[in-house]
């Protein structure tokens, strides 16, 4: 297992595990609201979690209120939110912070593995992706308006499904 696989997570109910449950798996980490502009996302996020889960992709969502107060419900009420208004099926993960001196330390790994546009390490928005290899090395970085379904997050899914 890699670093990132190690690394202390809490599911949206409540308990406590780790990206290793998904080792052997490529990951799309991203950070999700329910009231920002990029939330029908939530919608080709399922699409490829259901395209491509059963070939090793996993889609694990993790709520953030950092922007714009854009998630301010509970983690009940987000797990709600996202089952009732998109059929999310996918692992969705307690509320935590992306950026900042509290930023959630898998954040503090993937943004320090793959910065953004200039070399930024922090988070910008919500809706930011991080593609995770099978070994766990961070391999892309997406801006939030990169499409979940788009031909370049598509590309780089199906590149890290095949190696």
């Amino acid at each position: 297992m890699s670093a990132i696989h190690d690394i202390p997570v809490e599911t949206i109910d409540g308990e406590q595990t780790t990206l290793g449950e998904h080792a052997g798996k490529v990951i799309l980490v991203v950070n999700v609201a329910s009231q920002c502009g990029f939330t029908p996302q939530y919608g080709p996020l399922e699409e490829l979690w259901q395209a491509y889960g059963d070939k090793g992709l996993v889609v694990a969502g993790f709520p953030c209120n950092q922007f714009g107060g854009q998630e301010p419900g509970t983690n009940d009420q987000i797990a709600q939110f996202c089952e009732t208004r998109f059929s999310v099926s996918f692992p969705m993960y307690a509320k935590v912070d992306v950026k900042g001196a509290g930023a959630h330390p898998l954040f503090k790994h993937l943004t320090e593995a793959k910065p953004g546009l200039l070399g930024t390490k922090g988070i910008k928005w919500n809706f930011t992706k991080f593609l995770i290899g099978r070994n766990g090395e961070v391999i892309a970085r997406f801006a939030p308006k990169d499409s979940p379904t788009g031909a370049k997050m598509k590309q780089a899914i199906e590149q890290a499904l095949a190696g």
